[in-house]
């Protein structure tokens, strides 16, 4: 037993961080994606989010974690804590108990295959997402996880990658992946050509809301502490939000001449996205600055630069979090410099911007690579996708016997 190693802030801080992460998916992720989608869909939506925990849930408990954060080697951990074999509650992780270390961290491995699904809604057979999530799952994320955040011997952390939260981890793994997987499955039927308005912009407010609250969880538990870190990536985490969704809506009402409520809610969303992975190391300028750049690059590419390319990414999933997670990853390089306000005095900014690009093109041509092959395996099992009198239709009934709404 470790009890006296436990510091009962610490733990109470983990416990509501925690709960904020997991508030993110569901019902915070669920409402967001849910609202954006045409009403015969809602349902499907909402079901991927929640099914998706509870699968997740059980790979983590499974071997998930153990392959995560056991000691292994450089690229994957071992699997001495398979069904968290000998953590209990008096084992101590830190200042935390392991236990809820795990819990920690499994509500990130169920966030990350969430904000995939947002790539190929409307469209996708929930068998073929079930089975594609869990592989992606145990063959990407779980191996990042522990080349970014497995300690001492993991490949990137060796490295010394600045990944405070999951830029790369979360955001850059989840947007790839999203961007390839609406290649592959091909967009809905009628894109470019028939009007695919969201249903509910109100209940996709309503998860913008839950999603920012939560990431104070999401950036400031991962302080594992609650100290000062902690405070300071709620800070920059909240700024980043505000000054990203000033600058979408800003741009938005130049071009179009009237600001949306969508489009300062994406903002805040990319803002979110692109704090994540420099929110431990940097100061309130830092986040203003990431905010500024996320929100205009990130309204680019999921308006200018998918409409050039042609994919339909149906919620923007690439453009939010795999630009934004890429901008706050390469930024962090410099802004974590004590010139700036970060909290790293002595930084070697070019050696450090070498180590983000390099962390971040091969993580995302990586997940590109079997995130590709993954689907492909799939698609030889089940059919991806629903055929297009099904997708007319709608997958609330088609999929799941159930409508949103009966009028």
């Amino acid at each position: 037993m470790q009890e006296n190693l436990l510091d009962s802030g610490d733990t109470a801080w983990i416990l509501v961080s925690t709960a904020l992460v997991l508030f993110m998916t569901i019902p915070g992720l669920a409402l967001f994606y849910a609202g954006l989608v045409r009403t015969k869909n809602v349902l499907s939506v909402l079901m991927q989010c929640f099914a998706l925990t509870s699968l997740m849930t059980i790979l983590w408990l499974v071997c998930g974690y153990s392959l995560a954060f056991d000691s292994g080697n450089a690229f994957i951990g071992g699997l001495s804590k398979v069904f968290l074999r000998g953590v209990d509650a008096g084992v101590a992780s830190g200042t935390i108990p392991e236990v809820l270390f795990f819990a920690f961290q499994m509500t990130f491995a169920i966030i990350t295959p969430a904000l995939v699904v947002g790539a190929f809604a409307e469209r996708m057979r929930f068998a073929a997402m079930l089975l594609f999530s869990a592989l992606w799952l145990l063959l990407v994320y779980i191996p990042v996880c522990h080349m970014v955040w497995g300690g001492e011997g993991a490949f990137l952390a060796d490295l010394g990658v600045f990944d405070f939260a999951g830029g790369i981890v979360v955001h850059i793994t989840a947007g790839v992946a999203a961007l390839v997987a609406c290649i592959v499955i091909g967009p809905r039927s009628g894109y470019g050509s028939s009007p695919m308005f969201p249903h509910n912009l109100t209940m996709t407010v309503m998860g913008t809301g839950m999603l920012w609250v939560g990431w104070f969880g999401f950036n400031g538990g991962s302080a594992l502490a609650a100290n000062g870190d902690a405070a300071m990536a709620i800070t920059v985490t909240h700024i980043s939000a505000s000054v990203a969704a000033f600058t979408w809506m800003s741009i938005e009402w130049v071009q179009h001449g009237k600001p949306s409520m969508l489009g300062l809610a994406t903002g805040a969303i990319a803002g979110l996205a692109a704090v994540t992975p420099a929110s431990g190391f940097i100061g309130p300028f830092g986040g203003f600055a990431i905010g500024i750049v996320s929100g205009g690059l990130c309204y680019l590419a999921s308006t200018s630069i998918k409409r050039r390319f042609g994919y339909d990414d149906s919620l923007d999933v690439f453009g939010v979090h795999g630009v934004g997670g890429f901008v706050g990853t390469v930024m962090v390089a410099f802004l974590a410099a004590g010139f700036f306000g970060g909290n790293q005095a002595d930084l070697d900014v070019g050696r450090q911007l070498g180590v983000q690009l390099g962390a971040a093109l091969g993580v995302g041509g990586g997940t590109a690579v079997i995130t590709w092959v993954l689907l492909k395996l799939v698609a030889a099992v089940t059919p991806l996708r629903v055929s297009e009198s099904e997708e007319d239709t709608g997958l609330d009934v088609v999929l799941h016997d159930e409508a949103g709404y009966r009028f």
